[in-house]
């Protein structure tokens, strides 16, 4: 299995809120549509009194059988979709992405 994570930025001038439900209800489905992903988690920023902000608004976890089925996936059409819908909502300039080797250790 292979994991996709983007780290996302809200764009200047969209609040929290509405970055939230941009992702959860326009490009989420979007993100799901896309053919061979195996899993797809939104990790929002959660309000805690007691830490500083994180600075970033949303981490994306997407999930691959391997690196050829994640490339298919975002060749297609629903691929191309769902990266282009990244613009309405996200700095593109602050975000990042990258395959990951995540470690379980407990």
């Amino acid at each position: 299995m292979l994991k996709f994570v983007v780290v996302l930025y809200r764009k200047p001038g969209t609040s929290r809120e509405e970055f939230r439900r941009y992702l959860e209800h326009v490009h989420g489905p979007l993100a799901e549509a896309i053919p061979g992903l195996r899993r797809y988690v939104q990790n929002h920023v959660a309000e805690d009194a007691s830490r500083a902000e994180p600075g970033w608004d949303g981490v994306v976890e997407l999930y691959w059988d391997d690196r050829d089925a994640m490339e298919r996936g975002w060749a297609s059409p629903e691929g191309k979709r769902a990266t282009a819908d990244l613009e309405a909502f996200a700095d593109l300039k602050r975000s990042t992405w990258s395959i990951v080797d995540e470690q379980v250790r407990r």
